[in-house]
């Protein structure tokens, strides 16, 4: 507060000046500052215009002519001085106080011979008064959001300071106003804009106009360079992708990384290719893979997270013991599997599945994960469908569908009718699921399994049929892997229903019907007939 008074103390003591000559005020404020002050933020405190002598401006305000009390306090005469000068339009007056200004901010305002911050405040609020942009831009960051008025924010933008512009674009919730702000940042080819349209450009699905954005930037910034590169990589331009990938990861991008591991390990293949180089897997015996799971990719992106999910498997402890075997990932073309996020207008991912039969002729799986770029997780006759989003817990959340689990959350109301009376759920049988009936629960037999491999079970509401305003239950008072996939919570006593289900392969639904309806619907006989045949040889009900 102290430095803040003597500021206007200077400023209405040299108020007389007011009317000189710009640039001798300009000089004078020079001569009042001591020599530490001479090169503020590296640039010589010189005037750029012409400054005539003393002997031709009799009027000349001498270093020397200022009261006692300013020669006290020089910082403050000169900013006095070069504000009287900006006052009258110089523009030289306005860029050494912004440098001023600048390297005190930059200095945590805690240099002995810096300007405090109340001066700095003051002063800037006079320049921004004045529409200067600069001005505006630093009192914000001073300030900070809380502090600061968006006046000085937009002011800033509107003046072409780019980093006003990225922060006014990002600060508002206009889909139109953030792109147009935007691109007025990233025109002034400013480095975190350009950055940052790419990624509203990406976001919106428009790659084309994001490529040019992340092209300028790859040498840059290593997420500018992992991202131009997977453009490429999905254009089909590999040996121009993998120096961008390596740059990345020289710089510690660690998805960047990943995806050169992956590249190693795996090859896009089509549907013939994947027979050949696949071949047939060797599956361990039957009982040690009741479950053959294999999963599918059709692009970079897809095959890192489906290699992710591969491995996070082999390294859960919590399913050792479950007679379910994971296979790698296949690779596929991009053109082979049709998939759209809302498949068949149900709002869920879902593809046609038929090109991979001939691959499940060769391969032997049971069921299959395809992970594709967009759509919401499920599970539907064998095949799970994840997107690149999907972490690991929700890949076990969808396998435990694979063996009859039902959720435990707020079911739809579709399936809530199919599932929550007596008669539906006798239908369904999920192994963690019951519900009211006049007398007891149903089905009796579901929870006296749970009481007979634990006697001390407790049965919990659960939420599955609330959509109905019906009761469900389930044997765990604790929230579950059923309910929120990323609570991680398996109860013992749900492995134990795990592998019960996967003993009891007429409880579950592998691909084979799958195939069997996507040709039946197709009018492919003789390939239907092949799958349900399949169908009925895994669940024993032929």
């Amino acid at each position: 507060m102290r430095g803040l008074f003597l500021a206007v103390f200077a400023l209405l003591i040299v108020a007389g000046d007011s009317g000189r000559y710009a640039p001798q005020l300009i000089s004078n404020a020079i001569s009042v500052l001591s020599p530490s002050h001479q090169n503020v933020g590296g640039t010589s405190l010189e005037s750029e215009e012409t400054v005539e002598s003393d002997s031709a401006q009799p009027d000349a305000i001498a270093p020397d002519s200022t009261d006692t009390t300013l020669e006290n306090n020089p910082r403050d005469n000169a900013l006095a001085l070069l504000w009287l000068a900006a006052k009258q339009g110089s523009d030289t007056a306005q860029v050494h106080m912004l440098e001023i200004f600048e390297s005190a901010y930059n200095d945590g305002f805690s240099s002995t011979v810096s300007v405090d911050q109340e001066t700095a405040t003051y002063f800037l609020e006079k320049l921004v008064n004045l529409e200067n942009a600069d001005a505006a831009w630093l009192l914000y960051q001073i300030l900070g959001e809380e502090g600061a008025s968006e006046r000085f924010m937009r002011l800033a933008a509107l003046g072409d300071v780019a980093e006003a512009q990225l922060a006014f674009a990002m600060s508002t919730d206009s889909p139109e106003k953030r792109e147009k702000w935007l691109i007025r940042a990233a025109s002034q080819e400013y480095l975190p804009a350009q950055a940052a349209l790419a990624d509203w450009y990406l976001l919106h699905g428009q790659q084309q106009l994001a490529k040019p954005l992340l092209e300028a930037t790859a040498t840059l910034d290593m997420q500018s360079a992992f991202k131009y590169a997977m453009l490429l990589w999905d254009e089909g331009k590999f040996s121009q992708a993998k120096p961008h990938f390596k740059f990345a990861a020289q710089k510690g991008h660690q998805q960047a990384k990943k995806a050169l591991n992956v590249i190693k390990l795996y090859s896009p293949y089509s549907v013939a290719q994947a027979i050949k180089q696949s071949g047939a897997l060797h599956w361990d015996d039957k009982a040690n893979c009741l479950q053959r799971v294999q999963p599918f990719a059709t692009s970079l992106a897809t095959i890192m997270r489906a290699h992710e999910h591969y491995q996070s498997f082999n390294n859960d402890t919590r399913l050792k013991e479950l007679s379910i075997c994971l296979a790698p990932p296949i690779w596929l073309n991009s053109d082979v599997l049709e998939c759209d996020a809302n498949y068949r207008r149900a709002g869920i991912l879902g593809c046609d599945i038929s090109p991979l039969a001939s691959i499940a002729k060769k391969r032997k799986f049971s069921h299959a994960v395809v992970v594709a770029e967009q759509g919401k997780a499920n599970v539907q006759n064998g095949v799970m469908y994840l997107d690149i989003s999907d972490a690991y817990t929700v890949f076990v959340h969808e396998l435990a569908h694979f063996a009859g689990f039902a959720d435990e959350y707020p079911i739809g109301k579709g399936m809530a009718n199919k599932l929550c009376d007596e008669d539906g759920i006798e239908d369904f049988r999920p192994p963690n699921v019951v519900v009211d009936t006049e007398y007891w629960y149903a089905p009796h037999e579901t929870v006296e399994n749970w009481l007979a491999i634990d006697p001390a079970t407790i049965i919990a509401r659960a939420k599955t049929c609330t959509v109905l305003g019906l009761n469900s239950y389930k044997p765990s008072r604790r929230i579950t892997f059923m309910e929120h996939h990323d609570s991680g919570v398996i109860p013992p006593l749900y492995m134990v229903l795990w592998q019960q289900q996967l003993e009891k392969q007429n409880s579950q639904r592998p691909i084979s019907m799958n195939f069997f309806q996507a040709f039946h619907n197709s009018g492919n006989r003789k390939e239907a007939a092949h799958w349900l045949a399949e169908y009925e040889a895994f669940t024993g009900t032929k």
